[in-house]
Parts: C-alpha cells; sequence; structure tokens
C-alpha cells in the first residue's frame, strides 16, 4: 500500500513554546499561495474563452425569440458533442506534459503537443460531421423544426471554431503544465474584446445576420489561437519546450491517446449527467418552471466547479455550472503540482500538494456555502423575475450546497487522478456512479417518488458522493506513480 499523504512541509510548525497555536501544521500556506496564484488566473482565462460563444448567443437572441432559442440550443448541442470532448482530449497533455517537464524532459512536451493536435484535429473532422447533420438529429430528439433548423445553420458556421478550440485547449495545457498561466489572462481577454466588435458588425451590420454571431465566434476563436500560438513559438521562455514541428510526433499518437480518450470519457461522463438532469426536468408536470429551476442550479455548480478545476489542475444547472468553474480552477492546480513532482521523483511532495489543495476545496465550498446560503434570492432573480421559481430555488439551496461541497472535493481528486495518469480507473468510477447510481436514484425519486426537482438533486448528490468515495479509495490505496516517458509505452514505473 502507498505511503499515507505526507502533511509536514519544510515550513511546517515551529519549536515548541514559540507559539500557541501552529497554524503551519493546518496549511502550508506556502503550498497555497502557490495554488492560489495558479488557479485565479487559470479560472479567468476559462471564463473570458468560454464568454466568446456565449456572447453570439446573446447577439443572435437579440434578433428574434426563434432565433434565442435556435442559437442557445445550437451552443448546448456543440458543448455536449463537441467543445466538452476536446477539453476532455487535451487532459492527456497533463499527465504526460506534467510529467515530463517534472522531469526535465523539456523537448518532450512540444512532441506530445503536436501529437495532441493530431488527434484533436482527426476527432473535430468526425465532429463536424455529426453537425452537418444536427437538423434530422434535433427533429429526431422531437425539438420544433423551425428551431431545429435554425439551430443546424447556426452549427455549421460553427464548424471552423472547433477546429480552433481543439488546438487552443491544448495549448493550454501546454502552458499550464510548465505553471505558465498569468500571461493567459491577458491572451484570453483581448480576443473577447475584439469579438464584441466582430459580433456586432457581422450580426448588425451585414446582411449575414443569425449567421454572423456563429461564423464571429470561430474567428475570435482562431484569433486566441493565433495569438497563444505565436506566444509560444516566438518567447523565449519556450525555448526548451518547443522546438518546432517534428515527425517524431506521429510516434506519439498512441501513447497519448490511451490517455487522451479515458480524460474525454471523464469529462464527458460528468457533464452529460447534468444535461440528463435538464432533460428529465422537462418531462415533469409544470415543465417551464422545473427546467428553469433546474437549470440555475446547474449552472450555478458548474461555474463553482470551474474555479476548484484550477486548483486541481494546480493539485442547480446555471448555479451548478458557477460552482463548477471555480472548482476549476483548484482541479487544475491540483492536476499541474501532482504531476510536476511524480515526474520530479517526489511522490510525498504530489501527496502534500494535494492534501493543500482538498484543504483549500474546503474552505471554498464553506464561502461558496455562505453565499448561497444568505444570497440566494438575489441571484436566484438574475436569472428569472419569477417570484414562483426564486422561492421554489430557495428550497433548493440546501440540497445545492452540499452538491457544490462534494463537487468541490472531488474536482481536486480528479485533477489528482489526471497529474497521475489514472484516466482509466477515473472514467470507471464516473461511468459507475453517475450512470448505475446517481441517474436512476434520480429518476426514480423525482418521478415515482414525486419528489421532482428536488429527487433529481438528491439523485445527482449520491452519484457525486459515490464518485467523490470512489477517487478517495483510488488516491489513497493506489501506488503513486509515474509513467515512463522515456519508453515507448506507457507502462508506470515506481518512484
Amino acid at each position: 500500500m502507498a505511503s499515507p499523504l505526507n502533511v509536514e512541509a519544510a515550513n511546517g510548525c515551529t519549536s515548541p513554546g514559540t507559539s500557541g497555536r501552529c497554524w503551519n501544521k493546518v496549511m502550508d500556506f506556502g503550498e497555497a499561495k502557490i495554488q492560489v496564484s495558479f488557479a485565479v488566473p487559470v479560472v479567468l482565462s476559462n471564463v473570458f474563452y468560454f464568454s466568446i460563444t456565449m456572447v453570439s448567443v446573446m447577439f443572435a437572441g437579440h434578433l428574434g425569440e426563434v432565433e434565442l432559442a435556435a442559437s442557445t440550443l445550437a451552443n448546448s448541442w456543440a458543448t455536449v458533442t463537441g467543445f466538452a470532448f476536446m477539453i476532455g482530449l487535451s487532459g492527456a497533455l497533463e499527465t504526460l506534459c506534467g510529467q515530463g517537464f517534472g522531469a526535465g524532459m523539456y523537448k518532450m512536451l512540444g512532441i506530445y503537443l503536436q501529437a495532441s493536435c493530431i488527434i484533436s484535429f482527426f476527432f473535430s473532422l468526425i465532429i463536424s460531421i455529426l453537425w452537418f447533420y444536427t437538423e434530422p438529429i434535433l427533429v429526431l430528439l422531437h425539438q420544433d423544426h423551425e428551431i431545429s433548423r435554425n439551430a443546424a445553420l447556426y452549427m455549421k458556421y460553427l464548424i471552423p471554431g472547433l477546429f480552433a478550440f481543439g488546438f487552443l485547449q491544448n495549448i493550454l495545457r501546454f502552458l499550464q503544465t510548465q505553471s505558465i498561466v498569468k500571461p493567459l489572462v491577458l491572451f484570453s481577454a483581448i480576443p473577447l474584446g475584439i469579438h464584441f466588435g466582430i459580433v456586432y458588425s457581422l450580426v448588425n451590420k451585414t446582411s449575414l445576420g443569425f449567421k454572423g454571431a456563429p461564423m464571429a465566434a470561430s474567428i475570435s476563436i482562431w484569433i486566441s489561437l493565433i495569438l497563444l500560438a505565436m506566444y509560444v513559438v516566438f518567447a523565449n521562455k519556450f525555448n526548451s519546450t518547443w522546438q518546432g514541428l517534428s515527425s517524431e510526433s506521429f510516434r506519439y499518437i498512441i501513447r497519448n491517446l490511451k490517455l487522451a480518450l479515458p480524460s474525454a470519457a471523464m469529462y464527458c461522463l460528468e457533464g452529460w449527467a447534468f444535461e440528463i438532469l435538464v432533460f428529465l426536468a422537462g418531462l415533469m408536470p409544470n415543465p417551464e418552471i422545473t427546467t428553469s429551476l433546474i437549470a440555475i442550479c446547474v449552472n450555478t455548480e458548474t461555474i463553482a466547479y470551474m474555479i476548484t478545476y484550477g486548483l486541481s489542475a494546480a493539485a442547480s444547472v446555471n448555479t451548478e455550472t458557477i460552482a463548477y468553474m471555480i472548482t476549476y480552477g483548484l482541479s487544475a492546480a491540483a492536476s499541474t503540482r501532482v504531476s510536476n513532482e511524480l515526474g520530479a521523483g517526489n511522490p510525498n511532495k504530489a501527496k502534500h500538494a494535494m492534501t493543500v489543495t482538498l484543504k483549500l476545496s474546503v474552505l471554498l465550498a464553506l464561502v461558496e456555502a455562505l453565499m448561497l446560503a444568505f444570497g440566494h434570492g438575489v441571484w436566484a432573480g438574475f436569472f428569472s423575475n419569477s417570484h414562483s421559481i426564486i422561492m421554489k430555488f430557495a428550497g433548493m439551496t440546501p440540497l445545492l450546497i452540499v452538491s457544490i461541497a462534494i463537487d468541490s472535493i472531488q474536482g481536486v481528486l480528479s485533477g489528482a487522478a489526471r497529474g497521475c495518469g489514472w484516466q482509466n480507473l477515473a472514467v470507471l468510477a464516473n461511468l459507475g456512479t453517475f450512470y448505475f447510481i446517481g441517474m436512476p436514484i434520480a429518476a426514480v425519486l423525482g418521478f415515482k417518488s414525486e419528489l421532482y426537482v428536488k429527487g433529481l438533486w438528491i439523485g445527482l448528490i449520491c452519484g457525486l458522493s459515490c464518485q467523490a468515495c470512489t477517487l478517495v479509495l483510488i488516491i489513497f490505496y493506489k501506488k503513486w506513480t509515474k509513467i515512463n516517458l522515456s519508453a515507448e509505452n506507457n507502462e508506470a514505473q515506481a518512484v
């Protein structure tokens, strides 16, 4: 069995008698500062990049109700079938580049980046074919014919952006694993600012109209990619990690793919579970209220998770979305710190970094819980003017607080799993806990027990709880190893 988590650090407790309380025993503030300084830029840059497609939907929505419904449906479909998958594929670099950087194998980072871009290009081709048939698929899913037709039109002009988005995510992981995150805030804010001008001009000042919104998003995502690529190519700090294009990258496609596919499955399986909740809410009595209520919860949870993801990379749907974005920052921090330390042959430091991230995630969850407890009415008011929805959201708040707390912890554990290269185990955990435990319980409680939206969210909490417990067992009982970066296989070697 692996050694227990090392909670001591170099700057641990002071000598007896010098202080009544030994705060460094509770929290390694040096490590915490490193992770927070990593997570904040990661969160901001991701929010800016994700806002590009959201702004396009806002401009399209001002053209009419059909355009709003179509652009919203298209953006959701694009996220579920394309953008989320691209983010997941890039997760292989969190392991390969993270451990390679820690091991001092700097040249390999550029090789792995190129191999990952080849993989992203291949899957972008496959997904773009799916997007071309958006209209018949949506009609098959019983969506309105006119809305489906306009959504399909929106998707076709978003296809070029899919290719750029995949490349962009790979470069972001390449930079994050080297702890280069502060410049990302600037490189993400500039394209977003430019995007406002582009989308306004194409939608309101040309004959493109509705088609101008997705076209503007594609253009802005390509601008984002070009700016970041130029930074990598021309900045002197990357001379050792980026040495130009190389045919050697083709030799590492299979190795990358063995981590990329489980990473994509990890990311998508959890995200799709939330989409299933929205679908189930639409089948309930008063679907306008139940769907709106579940959408607020999901978006809030998602934003909170993205902040935690930043920490984990360093180590209910709308509300859930907010929570997701917060957790995302912590998760990224955990993944980077764990992979760097494992690559350097320091498993105890990797465990210590994850322990610090877990403590930060608990503190973050407490802050989010207090904000929701005292401000749930104001928050719900941002999404709806309906007194009924605001009151029902107040009843959902206790459950939402529980789900955000659990999601914060599992986000960090997932980040540590990616840093260790345990994507295969994590994807099995996500599949089993969400689809064989969480979703069935949600369906039974929501419909058979007539708890409706509360029943759906209780089922989600059951899935999240089982997922977190499974990841804890994996993290604590599996030997922490680094992957063999020098061989032609992906076998792990103990450190």
